[in-house]
């Protein structure tokens, strides 16, 4: 036993040690990656959001004048197609809705073949897109609204990563189960 006793106790020092060095790296804070963006850089990159803001909403009052149903325009800077939406009873934080939508470009291409669903989640503690999580704010169970966003309010300017590329406003129809 006395053999193994002086082992012993350097590995258990040894673990302490490699403990209290783990802990101390954990706490180091890094940079995001790129670095920090300069005040220049951020009027730069706000500069075009904003200019792209303007372009966008144009080009969709262009595309809604062509439409047979009539849009109005949301508080959040989106579209929908039913009159005095924001004016209905909103759902609080912590209630629950279940609800699937289908996602197309302006040329009116689904780009997803499935919907997006998404059973019983709670306001307040799902991450979905901002228009989207706004109209189901307002919509009544069964009810069907479509909605006509921004790119800044869907995918904005890094897309899905998938099939949306960056900078893409979308038509989204939207229904609470």
């Amino acid at each position: 036993m006395c053999i193994f006793a002086q082992p012993m106790k350097n590995i258990v020092f040894l673990s302490i040690l490699l403990l209290a060095g783990c802990n101390r790296k954990a706490a180091e804070t890094h940079p995001p990656v790129g670095g920090v963006l300069s005040r220049s850089d951020l009027d730069i990159s706000r500069e075009r959001m904003k200019n792209l803001n303007a372009t966008e909403r144009t080009q969709i009052q262009e595309w809604m004048a062509t439409q047979p149903v009539k849009f109005y325009a949301m508080p959040l800077n989106y579209w929908v197609d039913v009159q005095d939406f924001s004016g209905r009873a909103r759902r609080e934080d912590n209630t629950l809705i279940s609800y699937s939508y289908d996602l197309y470009d302006f040329d009116q291409t689904k780009i997803y073949d499935q919907p997006i669903e998404r059973r019983e989640a709670k306001f307040g503690h799902f991450d979905e897109l901002k228009a989207v999580e706004n109209a189901l704010r307002y919509i009544h169970n069964g009810e069907e609204v479509t909605l006509l966003v921004p790119s800044a309010l869907a995918y904005g300017t890094y897309g899905d990563e998938k099939k949306i590329d960056n900078d893409i406003p979308l038509i989204i129809k939207l229904k609470a189960l």
